[in-house]
Parts: structure tokens; C-alpha cells; sequence
């Protein structure tokens, strides 16, 4: 059986896009298609290792082929394919000196595309073949991505209002470990800043497991004191305390065969953590003025925002419990470290808000507020973005928004670089170096000037800097540039932008 291949895809022309991933998908192998070499760096970077990367370069412009020639140098030319024209003989004899062995000419027929994709899928299918089955922590670590890897965006309902959305390189790899761990039936430690979505991703974890037709339930550890939460958890009998005036089965017998996640683990007492590790131990746990102990069958979840190696030094956690519990740890990024879903999350946003909330809102984030909400770091994550998109609909006010994100880029900008900190950390190790530094300015101040003479409309920056849409997100994160605020009473800039060069 010939295996599935995955395939990244870097391809401008719409028309040659089109056809490649008709053949791809008619083949069965999995297409991530990339909007430009900026976005296609970012998914390499980050745990994305594709089969066969699918390039066609552009030499319709320089900056294209300037990038170009960057991207080649740094990805594995060994598992690229470049479709170009006859016509461009100097990129393909650069493209053959750095070891590229499989450059077809356009316009290229299905025939030809077929037998480079059976050249690379012969070899895994060999090594598939010799390979020993690996133990699920290589298997969670090591896979590839399969076959089944949703495309950019990924969005997934859960029930009651939670969705599950991947569009980063980061939140899709943490898909990819979700679905390898549907078979399994091991405990799984979730970490993440507050407001990261811990809960949506055990609510996923959930959904992919064999427990799935069963009840999946929550317990917030941080919420009630410890006499509340042993009850809330292990039920009691009639009498056994004041109020106790019926039998009562706590979460882990409501939720016998399915799941239960233990939200703010991280809060919970010393007493409680040793009475929770004896239940993950044999399964056993005893109602409050019970005699006898009852035996369930659950699968536990953990979440917490608290920093468990400082946790265990200071030995408010449970060594022998914090292993218990992470036998898979899974970690959620903060929504800064995957900007580029954050359009997708205000879209989703306002598309579940009420009908009254969003009536004519459309107008209300514009290109301005856009950039200001891709540029402001959301320290409460998933939880602040929600709450300012709603706060924007409901005043129908954008340039209020924008105000009050761009006074919050200004704060933290002002907080972290007080005194140009770029130039007295200006690294002094060779030649090679200053000068990508000094082209990396170049670049941020030429990208910045156009923003500034489009008014900050993004697209209109793109069209005229001849680079896509998205090209041009990714580099205003790089750079960390940020819209020039007004002057204050006393003349003092409120804030000056930045452009750091290797600040990805």
C-alpha cells in the first residue's frame, strides 16, 4: 500500500495552486497550503515536517526572489519539489547548486507531478515497512502528522458553546497529540496561562477518546475550601455532616466511564492531593461517613496555570502525584505565541454572539483594530480577547477599541524597552551578522513607512509592498512594529516603534 504523503505547498499563482492540490488530494496525501515563505518558515519552525514541500518561486518581483533564495537556503532541500518556467535558468541553477534534485518545468503535465510524488513516498513506505511499533510516548512524540490533519483553520465543535480552533503550527501539533491519544487511556496533565483554554482542550481529549459516549465532567479545585471539595468529589452519606440530609454521589461516581477534569489542580491542599493520588492509584475512594469504599472507573484529567517545577521545589505539590497525573503533559501556548489565530477567534466570536450584539458590527473592526488586536500581546488570553470583542460590539465604538489597544501596546512597550535596547544589544559576532542585522532594520523601516502612508490599512501596505497579505502579518510580528502614537502636552512620543530583526 502506497502511503500518504504530507505535503506543504508554496505556490503564488492561483491557477498552478489549483491544479497541484486537485492532483494531491485526487492521490490521497494531505495538503497544507501556505500563503508565502513567511508563513511557510513559521510551520517549519514549529513542529510542521512535511514530506515534500511544493514551491513555485516568483521572480516577478525581487523581494520575491530575495525570499526565495532565503527559504532555500534554510529548508531540507532533499524534500523539495520546484515547479518553475524554462525561462528562469539563473533560480534553477542556483536551485541545483544548493542540491535540489526535483525541479519541473511549467507548465507541467499530472504525469509529471505523479512520478515525483511516488519517488518520495517509495522510501517511507520502505522504512513504514522495517519499522518496529513504538511505544506510546515515541508514537505521541515522534509520529508524523497523520493523514487525518485538519486543514488551516481547523475548527471543531464541542457542545455548550466551545469550539476547539487550531490555525498555529502549535495548537495543530497539540490536535496532532490529541488524536494519538485517542486510543490510549492514560491520565494527561494540562498547563497553560489562565484563559489559554485548558478545559476545551480536555473537553477535545474527551471527544477523540472510547469514553467519548459518557459523561465528561469538571471540578474547579480552587473554588471551594477543602471540606467542600472532598464532598464535591467523593459524595457522602446521609448525616455525615450538618445539611447532610440525603445521600449524595460526588463527581467520581457521576462520572464512572467517562472523564473528569480537575480544573486549578495546582490550588488544591496537601490533604486533598494525597486523598486524590490514592484514588488514581486503585481506583477506590470512600464517601464522607461512609464504612465502605466504592470503586469507579474514570479517566482523570488535570489542568493548572500554576508553574509545577516551582511547585514541587517549594512542596505545595506532590512529587508523587505531579507523576501520577503527567504521564502525557500537554501545553498550551498563550495567545501571543499564536497571533495568527487571532482573526480567526474574533470572527468565531462575534459569528456566536447574539443576533441583537452583531447587527452591523462588520464595520466595526476595521483594518486598524485588526492590527491593534494582532499586535497587543492579551495577557489574558482567549478569555480578554473574548471580552473585548464583546465589549466593542455592544459600544459600537471601534476607534475606542483601537485606543484603548494601542495604549496597551504603548505600556508594554514603553515596560520593556525604556532605553532602545535593540542598539545596546546589538550582537558583535562577526560580519554576517551585523549585516542581516542591518537588513533586517532596513526591512522593518521600509515595511513601517508604507503602513504609515496607508493609514495602517494592512492590505493596501501589502499591495504596494508587493508582498501577500499574510507575508506581511508575519513580518509586522517579527519586527514587533506598532502604530507611532500622538504626542503628548509635553512633546515626549508615548511610543516609539520598534524593529527588532531576530525577535521571532
Amino acid at each position: 500500500m502506497r502511503p500518504f504523503l504530507l505535503v506543504l505547498s508554496i505556490i503564488r499563482n492561483a491557477e498552478t495552486r489549483s491544479l497541484v492540490r486537485l492532483v494531491l488530494n485526487e492521490a490521497g496525501h494531505r495538503v497544507i497550503e501556505a500563503d508565502g515563505y513567511a508563513q511557510a518558515d513559521l510551520l517549519l519552525k514549529n513542529a510542521l515536517s512535511p514530506d515534500l514541500l511544493v514551491v513555485e518561486p516568483s521572480s516577478t518581483s525581487s523581494l520575491e526572489t530575495a525570499l526565495f533564495r532565503k527559504f532555500l537556503k534554510s529548508a531540507s532541500v532533499e524534500h523539495i519539489c520546484l515547479l518553475m518556467r524554462s525561462d528562469e535558468k539563473e533560480l534553477r541553477k542556483e536551485a541545483s547548486d544548493l542540491g535540489v534534485k526535483h525541479i519541473l518545468t511549467l507548465p507541467g503535465t499530472r504525469g509529471d507531478l505523479m512520478a515525483v510524488l511516488d519517488r518520495f513516498a517509495e522510501p517511507i513506505a520502505q522504512q513504514s515497512a522495517g519499522a518496529a511499533s513504538p511505544d506510546i510516548e515515541t508514537a505521541l512524540m515522534k509520529s508524523s502528522i497523520p493523514t487525518d490533519m485538519p486543514a488551516l483553520p481547523h475548527l471543531e465543535e464541542l457542545g455548550e458553546n466551545q469550539y476547539f480552533l487550531a490555525a498555529s503550527p502549535a495548537m495543530l501539533n497539540i490536535y496532532r497529540q490529541v488524536k494519538l491519544l485517542a486510543d490510549s487511556d492514560i491520565p494527561v496533565l494540562i498547563l497553560g496561562e489562565s484563559g489559554t483554554g485548558k478545559e476545551v482542550i480536555a473537553n477535545l481529549i474527551h471527544k477523540h477518546s472510547q469514553r467519548s459516549r459518557h459523561k465528561f465532567l469538571k471540578v474547579n479545585c480552587a473554588a471551594l475550601p477543602a471540606e467542600l471539595l472532598e464532598s464535591e468529589l467523593f459524595g457522602h452519606q446521609r448525616g455525615a455532616f450538618t445539611g447532610a440530609i440525603k445521600d449524595r454521589p460526588g463527581k467520581f461516581e457521576q462520572a464512572n466511564h467517562g472523564t473528569l477534569l480537575l480544573d486549578e489542580i495546582g490550588e488544591m491542599s496537601a490533604q486533598m492531593q494525597a486523598k486524590i493520588l490514592h484514588v488514581l492509584q486503585d481506583g477506590q475512594f470512600t464517601r464522607l461517613g461512609a464504612q465502605e469504599s466504592s470503586k469507579v472507573d474514570v479517566r482523570v484529567l488535570a489542568a493548572t496555570n500554576v508553574h509545577m517545577e516551582s511547585a514541587l521545589l517549594n512542596k505545595s505539590f506532590r512529587e508523587d502525584l505531579y507523576y501520577r497525573l503527567s504521564v502525557f503533559t500537554i501545553s498550551i501556548p498563550p495567545l501571543r505565541e499564536r497571533r495568527e489565530e487571532i482573526p480567526y477567534l474574533i470572527e468565531e466570536t462575534i459569528r456566536r454572539s447574539p443576533a441583537e450584539m452583531t447587527s452591523g458590527c462588520e464595520s466595526n473592526f476595521s483594518s486598524r483594530l485588526m492590527d491593534a488586536a494582532l499586535l497587543y500581546d492579551w495577557r489574558g488570553n482567549l478569555r480578554e480577547l473574548r471580552n473585548f470583542v464583546t465589549r466593542t460590539m455592544i459600544m459600537r465604538d471601534p476607534d475606542s477599541g483601537v485606543k484603548e489597544l494601542e495604549a496597551k501596546i504603548a505600556t508594554t512597550a514603553e515596560i520593556a524597552d525604556p532605553v532602545e535596547p535593540e542598539r545596546a544589544l546589538l550582537p558583535c559576532s562577526g560580519m554576517r551578522t551585523i549585516m542581516r542585522d542591518v537588513k533586517d532594520r532596513a526591512e522593518a523601516q521600509l515595511i513601517l513607512d508604507a503602513l504609515e502612508v496607508s493609514g495602517w490599512n494592512r492590505r493596501h501596505a501589502a499591495q504596494y509592498l508587493n508582498i501577500s497579505y499574510r507575508g506581511l502579518l508575519y513580518k509586522i510580528q517579527q519586527h514587533r512594529l506598532t502604530p507611532r502614537l500622538p504626542r503628548d502636552s509635553n512633546g515626549a512620543s508615548r511610543i516609539a516603534h520598534t524593529a527588532r530583526g531576530n525577535s521571532t
